[in-house]
């Protein structure tokens, strides 16, 4: 690999890996103590509602991110915006460890911590929206999906690392109530690392990546990119892929977000943490594997059987863990990796495609958005499964939900067209019919071939 290709991907792998670090900070290091920003007499359904709104609000900041720093990125450049992003982010998860809690601030300790999250999901909405690109523009076209794959493990590696930091810490410093080190203090190592590490990733950046060539070589066109994403073939291009997105974070949250609660009332909260690790730990090797496999047979064959697996076979796993199907903490681990890995695989590829779908003037907004704003609905997931409990036991409404992101899934597939081949140095115009001649329904999979100049490009790398 060339130095010219590898920096950048580092650069855009590492960058993921600090940004997810500190999106599920709330989730793993805060979650042990809850007790610090909840008023003591707080229920049961209300803490977690609490629990999913701190989630969410990363979640929802980033499709306003996406839009600040997608645009940003088109007309300025992918690195100075991924530069801004992460010592955003940095700066904003360092606060957020200096902040108080319910005992000392009353409601200003929740509010305060909503609102730093939100504006931690902005600067976050900016680092891949930017990275990513720039990465996949530096990279040979044959390669582009393990170059994908590769990017998207910072985000399993993140998983692993905050849980294993966090088992550490509750060894070392106890957890209960309130008054014990880790509620009180011990919490705040795990937010210290994750914005030390983002600042310091942004000198590295500085110093190391330069920026891309297909951005730098682009003619001028006239692109607004916001505009010319929200019409004609650019719209319906992002709105397939909004319907694709949506099904991918719905199924997610139900594994990333709601599946660590329901194993805590199976097995001891180490055990648990230790399990998740293994089956993230596999995730790692399954990008490595479905980012070429998405490379040999097509992007599009690839989500429509993520689709097809995430419809039928995730319910049926996801119900044998909630209703005691299997037992015993080996069963039982093996049930939540093979879960894990039939459902998330899918980001192993959804980078590359999305950033594949649209060119370069408006690559970084269509991406950055059409990876977030699908974020917004399935961002509520606890408020949905409260209204469906009222007519199914609430342990089996994430069967519904993972259904629904399987069909979605295959459906945004279904309707899209292959980008295996497109080259993502052509012109916007010859981009965008190239795109909308290959996304008619019933076109072959293998999708359109390349242009000569991408045959040409192919053959040089």
């Amino acid at each position: 690999m060339k130095t010219s290709s590898r920096k950048p991907l580092v650069g855009a792998q590492v960058g993921l890996y600090v940004d997810m670090f500190d999106v599920y900070l709330p989730i793993v290091a805060l979650a042990p103590a809850a007790a610090y920003f909840a008023p003591d007499d707080i229920s049961t359904s209300a803490q977690r509602i609490l629990t999913a709104v701190v989630f969410a609000a990363t979640l929802l900041g980033r499709p306003l991110g996406a839009l600040v720093f997608g645009r940003l990125s088109d007309k300025s450049g992918r690195k100075r915006t991924t530069l801004t992003s992460l010592i955003g982010f940095g700066l904003t998860t360092l606060a957020i460890a200096a902040l108080p809690g319910y005992q000392q601030a009353g409601l200003f300790a929740i509010i305060a911590l909503i609102l730093l999250r939100f504006t931690d999901g902005i600067f976050l909405g900016g680092q891949y929206t930017a990275a990513a690109p720039l990465a996949l523009e530096h990279a040979p076209a044959r390669k582009r999906g393990l170059y994908g794959a590769i990017i998207m493990t910072g985000f399993p590696a993140a998983y692993c690392s905050i849980a294993l930091i966090t088992v550490v810490l509750l060894k070392l410093i106890p957890a209960g109530g309130l008054g014990t080190p880790y509620v009180t203090w011990g919490w705040r190592i795990p937010f210290v690392i994750g914005g030390l590490l983002a600042l310091a990733w942004a000198l590295w950046y500085h110093r190391n990546v330069e920026e891309s060539p297909v951005w730098k070589n682009r003619k001028n066109e006239g692109h607004h990119p916001l505009r010319d994403l929200f019409q004609g073939p650019n719209l319906r291009g992002f709105l397939q892929v909004f319907t694709l997105m949506s099904g991918v974070w719905l199924a997610f949250n139900m594994v990333g977000a709601v599946l660590p609660g329901v194993l805590r009332t199976r097995l001891p909260v180490g055990t648990v943490t230790l399990i998740l690790v293994v089956a993230y730990a596999v995730l790692i090797v399954t990008y490595l594997l479905s980012g070429p496999l998405a490379q040999r047979i097509g992007r599009r064959p690839f989500f429509l059987l993520q689709g097809a697996t995430t419809t039928v076979i995730a319910p049926v796993l996801f119900w044998s863990i909630a209703r005691g199907k299997v037992s015993g903490a080996v069963a039982i681990g093996l049930v939540t990796v093979a879960l894990v890995v039939v459902v998330v695989s899918t980001f192993a590829v959804v980078t590359t495609y999305i950033i594949e779908r649209f060119h370069t003037g408006i690559r970084s907004s269509g991406y950055g958005l059409g990876y977030t704003t699908a974020v917004i609905v399935p961002a509520f997931y606890a408020f949905y499964q409260e209204g469906l409990a009222t007519v199914m036991p609430y342990e089996l409404t994430p069967l519904v939900f993972l259904a629904a992101g399987g069909l979605l899934i295959g459906l945004g597939a279904y309707v899209g067209p292959e980008t295996r081949d497109v080259d993502l140095g052509a012109p916007a115009a010859k981009a965008d019919a190239d795109l909308l001649s290959g996304s008619m329904v019933g076109l072959p999979l293998s999708g359109r071939p390349l242009s000569l100049e991408g045959e040409a490009r192919a053959r040089d790398h």
